[in-house]
Formats: structure tokens, sequence, C-alpha cells
């Protein structure tokens, strides 16, 4: 699977469970610590927001405190869509993944960002799924696809705050339960 073909997929799941939320939801809390379901769809709503302004070249400074507020405001979906549909647009340009952005951290190719990105909607696709009590399952290839990603860089994450401590899984565990273990979550 390649790596365009995986975010839009990871896009494609978080976004189903996005539509799935009930009214009563918003506030339940959900596998991230201290975040509600509204507070994790934020989470990603920010991060989309993000996507095409460094992937048109602005700086993390350029962007300054633009997205440092409540980007959900009165009907969350929509902002979702509008976001997602904008970062997508932006990852689909042909020279996408051929760039270097300014990230936090300095600067780094495109296609690093866009697994980040991807990994960060598929394993938010299940926890938004766990909160909620909607299909857990994600697609098989794009599960393998971002335990590959996360396998060759978990030990250059350790000790961060991004992911709990590894749960153990049996030996026999599918990739989507390896997945969601290695990053500190209870499958």
């Amino acid at each position: 699977m390649d790596l365009i073909q995986a975010h839009g997929m990871a896009m494609t799941e978080f976004d189903r469970r996005v539509r799935e939320v009930a009214p009563d939801q918003w506030e339940l809390g959900t596998p991230c610590r201290e975040w509600s379901v509204r507070d994790l769809i934020g989470h990603l709503v920010h991060e989309q927001l993000w996507a095409p302004e460094l992937l048109a070249g602005c700086t993390v400074k350029q962007v300054g405190d633009r997205f440092d507020h409540d980007n959900l405001g009165d009907d969350p979906l929509v902002s979702w869509v509008v976001a997602a549909t904008a970062a997508r647009e932006a990852w689909l340009e042909p020279s996408a993944l051929a760039k270097s952005v300014s990230v936090s951290s300095g600067t780094m190719n495109s296609e690093e960002y866009c697994w980040q990105m991807t990994a960060d909607l598929a394993v938010h696709a299940w926890d938004l799924a766990r909160s909620i009590g909607a299909d857990e399952r994600i697609d098989p290839e794009l599960a393998s696809a971002v335990l590959a990603y996360v396998e060759s860089n978990i030990d250059d994450w350790s000790g961060s705050s991004m992911f709990d401590s590894p749960v153990p899984v049996s030996s026999g565990a599918d990739d989507q339960t390896r997945l969601i273990g290695l990053l500190g979550r209870k499958p």
C-alpha cells in the first residue's frame, strides 16, 4: 500500500467514526488520557488545519497561533469535514511527498510528516470507535502498513509523552491488535 493510499484510507476510517458520534457522546472519555471525544476530534481537526499550511511552505512561526483555539465550534462534524477535505487536497498535490516541512521540532521531509498523520488518523479512529461503541476494526491493509511504520519508529518515541507504554498482546495477534497494544492501548 503506498503512503497516499494509506493516508486516504486512514482519513476515511476516522471520518466514518466522526460521523457516528451521537449528540450525547461528545463528552465521553477516550483511551487518550484526559481527552473527551470532543477533545480527540478537536486534536485531529487541529492537525488537519496545519497540513495545507505546512505543505504550502509556511513555517510554524508564520502560522503562529492561528489554530490555537476551539476549532470545532458549534458544528464539530462540519469543522472536521472542512479541515479534512483541505488537508487531503494538499496531500494529493503531485509534489506533496517531495517537500520538506517545518514542524515544531524542526524540519522534516513531508513523507515522514504524512506517515505521522496517517498513523495518528488510524489509531485515533480506533480510539474514537472504542469511545462511542462503534466498530473498532481498521482496514487490515492499513493496520499492517501503519504497524510497519510504528515498529520502525517506536524506539525513537520511547520515553516521550506521545504514547503510554506498550501493552502486551498474544504472539498470534493480528496487526491491528499489535498496533494498538504497541501504542499503549488495551485491545
